[in-house]
């Protein structure tokens, strides 16, 4: 079902204490910018990006994956689900990885999810992935949104973050068409099917 960002807000804020909220999309489609702004309008709402759970450079570069960073196998999607199945037990306030872009690197506990948060905003690509092992979060979610972009405005939001991190013209074109763009095609084409879809771009 499609809607709109108005509808998505409404939807969120009518769910009941502790439910915990899939946004899915290619790399490039607002994911962060959408929790983030979903996040400034409800109350007691905390979000939870799926970078954080990015392997380290040192893990990737051993597994010959390194050039491949951001594809589904560079992910601790087992790390991810532990941490889903503390924030559903909701005991106690809960550390959660955050992933520093201008690193490259993921910090480990740099955000606390009170045990008492109402709402978590889930983001990331491969969050509905049908593929082992993602599926195994599907249970985690109360419920899941898409955001859909076309790949030719994904290209160009791309373009513009990689030159804002220095990458010259043949890096990012590099970049692009051998691991951001085919990574989206794979959400794209191997995703299980949303509650809601938000056309964003």
């Amino acid at each position: 079902m499609e809607a709109t960002v108005t509808q998505l807000t409404e939807r969120l804020a009518a769910l009941p204490m502790r439910s915990i909220v899939a946004i899915a999309g290619p790399p490039g489609a607002g994911k962060s910018t959408l929790a983030e702004a979903l996040a400034g309008k409800l109350s007691d709402t905390a979000i939870l990006p799926m970078d954080g759970f990015h392997y380290d450079d040192a893990i990737l570069r051993d597994r010959g994956r390194l050039a491949h960073k951001g594809a589904p196998d560079t992910f601790d999607v087992g790390g991810l689900l532990s941490v889903l199945e503390r924030l559903r037990e909701a005991t106690s306030d809960v550390a959660v990885p955050v992933f520093d872009r201008d690193l490259e690197i993921s910090r480990g506990s740099a955000r606390i999810i009170p045990y008492r948060t109402r709402l978590i905003l889930v983001e990331g690509n491969y969050l509905l992935l049908d593929r082992t092992p993602w599926q195994g979060l599907a249970p985690c979610f109360d419920l899941t949104v898409m955001l859909r972009v076309p790949r030719d405005e994904l290209a160009r939001r791309l373009t513009g973050r990689w030159q804002h991190y220095g990458l010259t013209a043949e890096e990012i074109a590099r970049k692009l068409e051998t691991n951001d763009l085919p990574n989206g095609d794979t959400v794209r084409e191997e995703s299980c099917d949303a509650d809601l879809v938000v056309v964003n771009g």
